[in-house]
């Protein structure tokens, strides 16, 4: 069996199910998280993006190397985050024996991005360092 691929502006999420323990430690049963119209998971893949025509193709000029028709607008989503979505606009899969959703861009209410991986941005910092040095 080939690579998954996932297409357009879906994504494949890990889904968060089970029971699930509040911030104060009450352990709540599936059957209460069930009831939620909101899931949780881990994105493990995303789709290329959103389908867009690409502005620079002429037919004319099809020799060059992006000769291409179309591009796609990259979505917001990145492997590794863990996404909150509409229960209802995610579609069950399983593949190599593990349980996935498939989840349009658009079902995404949010994203937790680790704060680790993303570059600290030190602009103000840099500019507090030289006010501090007049």
């Amino acid at each position: 069996m080939g690579e998954l691929l996932v297409v357009g502006d879906r994504i494949l999420i890990q889904p968060s199910d089970g029971e699930e323990q509040t911030s104060g430690g009450l352990v709540l049963p599936e059957t209460v998280a069930l009831q939620d119209n909101v899931r949780s998971g881990y994105v493990v893949k995303t789709g290329p993006g959103y389908l867009m025509p690409n502005p620079e193709y002429t037919e004319d000029d099809s020799w060059k190397p992006d000769g291409s028709m179309v591009r796609y607008l990259p979505l917001q989503a990145e492997p590794g985050d863990y996404a909150f979505f509409l229960r209802d606009k995610a579609i069950e899969l399983r593949y190599n024996d593990q349980e996935y959703l498939i989840v349009s861009h658009g079902a995404v209410l949010a994203l937790v991005r680790n704060p680790e991986e993303e570059p600290s941005d030190t602009t103000l910092d840099d500019l507090d360092d030289l006010w501090a040095d007049e």
